[in-house]
């Protein structure tokens, strides 16, 4: 039970300081109905970390395997955004549509960075102090 409160209590702080990240982005780069988009992969990208933490936490060393999760899981997002920025630059060298595009990489990055940061910090904190618990026989 408590597993599922820290992936409840984790998706809905990290959904929205990610939501709150893309709302600022949105507002300082002046964005129309297109950042719409970036709303919506801000909340794929929370539900898609808190399945992946959720099912890290029944490993048999929870500990080592949310760390392991929360280091791959910023390795490939950041892959994954260096080659969203690479077709953006690739796919047309016009410096108009490039500065044009650059708010909405920007959008998809930053907002999923924050998540995946803080999903990772609260899951981390929750599992190792109910590690503790449960080594000083107070009961998790």
């Amino acid at each position: 039970m408590r597993t599922f409160f820290t992936s409840l209590f984790a998706l809905i702080l990290s959904g929205l300081a990610g939501g709150l990240v893309a709302q600022w982005l949105a507002i300082a780069t002046g964005a129309e109905e297109e950042y719409i988009l970036v709303f919506m992969f801000s909340v794929l990208v929370t539900f898609m970390v808190t399945f992946v933490f959720f099912v890290a936490q029944f490993m048999t060393d929870p500990v080592a395997a949310v760390a392991r999760t929360g280091k791959w899981l910023l390795i490939v997002f950041a892959v994954l955004l260096a080659l969203l920025v690479a077709l953006v630059l690739y796919a047309d060298s016009g410096a108009a549509v490039v500065k044009k595009d650059i708010p909405m990489v920007v959008g998809f990055g930053l907002p999923g960075l924050v998540t995946i940061i803080l999903h990772w910090l609260f899951v981390s904190w929750r599992v190792r102090r109910g590690l503790i618990k449960a080594q000083v026989g107070v009961g998790a």
